[in-house]
């Protein structure tokens, strides 16, 4: 399977994970901008899996990114974040979102786990109470030390210009 063909639709998405129900599986979701993929992303990615049978990722739109981290990023548009993100190979299936949030997409979804970083605290995270009114449970993943895009996109600058950290 090529990644593209994991990227699917909201509509076909939501097909898939009630046959998926219906088998028993149970379903994890996240969400993120995933702008650059780094080895923080991968081990995120690879521990929420390991939370259930199914991993759906829902990437930020770009208008979302823009809203979200400023008029600058994201640095790769979305057509080409879902599908690096698809490409991992514990990612079974990534969707977009346009929200500001991912609630409407986590309540129509319905994911058994809802999975965010450790830097989010368990009252700050959007979709959390509907999860668990649900029956579903949250996790928190401890994130991977020192791995941001945000700190890759200062080193490039440092790099590439003598004015940044890492110059």
């Amino acid at each position: 399977m090529k990644a593209r063909d994991k990227v699917k639709a909201v509509p076909e998405l939501l097909e898939i994970l009630d046959a998926a129900r219906l088998r028993g599986s149970r379903i994890v979701f996240t969400n993120g901008c995933f702008d650059l993929l780094h080895v923080g992303h991968v081990e995120y990615l690879e521990a929420a899996r390991s939370a259930g049978d199914l991993l759906v990722v829902a990437v930020n739109s770009d208008a979302s990114v823009k809203c979200i981290k400023g008029p600058l990023r994201p640095v790769t548009p979305e057509g080409e974040r879902s599908e690096v993100v698809a490409a991992l190979h514990c990612v079974d299936y990534v969707c977009l979102f346009d929200t500001p949030d991912p609630l409407p997409l986590i309540e129509l979804l319905r994911p058994d786990v809802l999975v965010k970083g450790a830097d989010w605290p368990l009252e700050k995270i959007v979709g959390a109470d509907t999860v668990r009114r649900n029956g579903g449970e949250v996790v928190r993943i401890p994130l991977t030390p020192r791995a941001s895009t945000t700190g890759i996109i200062e080193r490039i600058i440092g790099r590439f210009t003598g004015n940044g950290p890492n110059a």
